[in-house]
């Protein structure tokens, strides 16, 4: 673990604490925050009321969480909003227009099989800005750029794109036809061509290309759809000559959605290098930082994912299964141990490139049953020496390969990538 680059973890009696993650864990230019129910931080309780109360103290739990960094809602980069009920997303909407002022961020929402607390009915996590970094570094002002395109469909509840330093967060695209509106006739491999057409005419408008994705979420209802949708996948990656010579593909994870806004089938997110920057850093040329993307085969090789992608001050890492990397198989034993191979897949990864488990800075947990929260905790915390990572953990009807638990994560990177 490098020390050029210190990670700051953090906790607020204002916000719900947790005896498995930090509230806020900043590293470099981003900070992460772990998934907000909608506690009481005074009673540890679900508050009284319906969707439109929970979901005013989950952002309540958020902006105390961010005020206690010196920060504030508007340096918010990307949410993510987990419903119960995709039927309450309208609700939903109507408080977070009244979050944010003048500026959205980008966002993903989808609806999920259960949440770690009984009777809640949402849950939001959310990126931040941090433009001072954390130490060594020079605070400095570095300014967001939020774009949308015509070419993609343009939501009154986010913004396509927000750059921020050297990573480009992209808005949870829907297979919508951006002239009509409307989500596109046909199967799930329509859908998911449609999805990542939107992605990228949003990288084209800003003059970003296709292979500089270094992560890739799908959100599927169906999971058996997966088979159809890799199809049409793999026919957008790889992009371009340099990254066919190398068969780069971004880090990806898989999710059950219980439902989807729209109807949809399927969405799609994107986490994008940007070697550029925003200002007022130095213009440089975007390839003059370089996206390293590895595998070891001590964690399970995929034909579509990278294990690691790292870029500048961070490595994004896909969905770990509970597979052993020798038999290319699900595991025996119960969701304890499922979770402990998972976790264990992760740090073989983090070892293959120098790194150690104590550089995560943020964890999404992925659980086919929430009665079995208190299992996985028991197997993931002994993975952590120091403060623990902010995390997220939610219930999905089905994992692939009809695992128990997946685990992805995002780690600090303080040796960034060539050629810092």
């Amino acid at each position: 673990m490098s020390d050029k680059i210190v990670k700051i973890s953090g906790n607020t009696e204002n916000a719900p604490t947790s005896p498995v993650s930090s509230q806020t864990v900043a590293f470099s230019h981003y900070n992460h925050i772990s998934a907000q129910l909608p506690i009481d931080p005074k009673t540890d309780n679900l508050i009284a009321g319906g969707i439109k109360e929970q979901t005013e103290q989950c952002f309540a739990n958020i902006r105390a969480i961010i005020e206690s960094t010196d920060h504030v809602l508007d340096d918010v980069i990307k949410i993510t909003i987990f419903l119960k009920d995709i039927a309450d997303l309208e609700a939903v909407d109507a408080v977070h227009a009244t979050m944010f002022h003048g500026y959205l961020p980008t966002r993903t929402t989808y609806a999920v099989a259960s949440l770690p607390m009984e009777g809640a009915l949402v849950q939001i996590d959310a990126v931040i800005s941090n433009g001072e970094g954390t130490p060594p570094q020079e605070p400095c002002d570095l300014f967001k750029v939020a774009e949308n395109t015509r070419n993609a469909p343009i939501r009154s509840t986010s913004t396509q794109s927000v750059a921020f330093s050297h990573y480009n967060t992209l808005s949870a695209q829907l297979p919508v036809d951006p002239e009509s509106g409307e989500i596109v006739a046909g199967d799930v491999a329509e859908q998911t061509g449609q999805c990542l057409k939107n992605i990228k005419a949003v990288l084209e408008s800003i003059d970003v290309p296709f292979d500089d994705i270094v992560k890739i979420n799908i959100y599927l209802r169906d999971l058996s759809d997966i088979d159809a949708v890799d199809n049409i996948y793999k026919t957008f990656f790889p992009d371009s000559a340099i990254a066919r010579a190398v068969a780069y593909v971004p880090a990806r994870t898989i999710i059950a959605a219980s439902d989807l806004p729209l109807g949809a089938s399927v969405q799609i997110d994107a986490v994008v290098s940007h070697g550029d920057g925003t200002p007022p850093q130095e213009i440089e040329d975007r390839h003059g930082i370089v996206i390293r993307a590895r595998n070891t085969e001590n964690a399970p090789i995929k034909s579509l994912s990278m294990q690691t992608v790292a870029f500048s001050h961070y490595n994004n890492i896909s969905a770990q299964l509970p597979i052993d990397p020798r038999s290319g198989e699900i595991i025996s034993g119960d969701v304890q141990e499922q979770a402990r191979r998972c976790m264990e897949n992760i740090k073989n990864i983090l070892q293959s490139v120098g790194h150690v488990m104590d550089d995560i800075v943020k964890v999404n947990v992925y659980l086919t049953d929430m009665a079995d929260i208190d299992a996985v905790n028991d197997a993931y915390t002994p993975f952590f020496n120091g403060d623990l990572p902010a995390r997220t953990a939610v219930g999905v009807s089905s994992i692939l390969m009809d695992a128990m638990v997946q685990i992805d994560a995002v780690v600090s990177n303080s040796e960034g990538t060539p050629p810092v």
